[in-house]
């Protein structure tokens, strides 16, 4: 599943959604693709929007999201967004990725 945000009928960034177990639980990614939006809120605002989405088409009890650890910015705006963070590990989150610490947030 994906969802675009947009500003001014314009597209500032995307989240999308895998993992899905329709009425439990899916994963969910974050993009702000402005980088003139970024650092003013955007992201948080449609973070919150796209959540409640997710759970109420999705029928979901739990979502998470695994932001690379070192990325500061996805990993404050998902917290200002009211996710908390699980635990930290290594992972592969997709077969293009290598790698990488992620601290999974629930919200």
């Amino acid at each position: 599943m994906a969802v675009i945000w947009l500003s001014d009928d314009r597209p500032v960034g995307f989240s999308t959604s895998d993992k899905i177990r329709y009425g439990e639980q899916a994963n969910m990614h974050l993009h702000v693709t402005e980088p003139g939006r970024r650092q003013q809120g955007v992201g948080v605002e449609c973070m919150r929007r796209t959540v409640d989405f997710y759970f109420e088409h999705l029928k979901l009890k739990r979502l998470f999201c695994e932001p690379n650890a070192f990325n500061v910015a996805p990993n404050r705006t998902l917290q200002k967004a009211g996710f908390k963070c699980l635990k930290t590990h290594m992972t592969v989150p997709g077969a293009l990725n290598y790698h990488q610490v992620r601290p999974p947030l629930a919200g």
